[in-house]
Parts: C-alpha cells; structure tokens; sequence
C-alpha cells in the first residue's frame, strides 16, 4: 500500500510557547502546507519570496484548531494548500476516490 506525504508548514509568523518548560517555535498568521525538502509551498508560492517561515517540526494536521495542535495563533489556513495536502478534522470530507475506472 503507498504511503502518503507528509506536509510540514510554513507559515507568514511565528510565536513562542513557553507553556511547555522549553521555548518551541509555532506557526501563526497564514499557514501553508509545505514538502521538507522543497522552495516552495503546495499551492505554489516561493518561501523566500514570500518571505514564509519554515516548521519542518510541525505538521500539516497541527495547524487546524480542532486538532489542538499548533493551531493557537492561526488566522488562516491557505485553501489551495488545504484540498491538495487534505483537511482533517471533524468536518472534512472524505477525499475524492475513482471507484470503478473506464477500461
């Protein structure tokens, strides 16, 4: 069976949590799904050029606010980058799959 991808973040700011005893860095602002290994987000913009910071230790799950991830400081989740990299949540709908394809 394949394996999916996994997405890390990139996000348009950052903040610290201090709540955990050390200080972890976390993606606030506009978040982008993001291939480690890559220049540039899912939907397509440049990280440098769009001056995105990266979170290669955060995951794409993380971002959304019902996963109580690193979801705290997030204003928006990109929507090109949410129905390439998937939306997990309570109200995600199942992804699009072929079932029976044309011979």
């Amino acid at each position: 069976m394949r394996r999916g991808k996994q997405y890390a973040v990139a996000a348009s700011g950052q903040w610290s949590d201090e709540e955990d005893g050390g200080r972890r860095r976390l993606p606030a602002g506009e978040v982008h799904a993001w291939e480690p290994g890559r220049n540039e987000t899912v939907c397509g913009l440049s990280l440098s050029r769009s001056q995105l910071v990266r979170f290669p230790h955060v995951g794409w799950a993380d971002t959304f606010p019902e996963s109580g991830g690193a979801a705290d400081r997030v204003r928006r989740v990109c929507p090109r980058c949410a129905s390439v990299a998937g939306r997990r949540g309570s109200d995600a709908r199942p992804r699009w799959q072929r079932v029976r394809p044309r011979p």
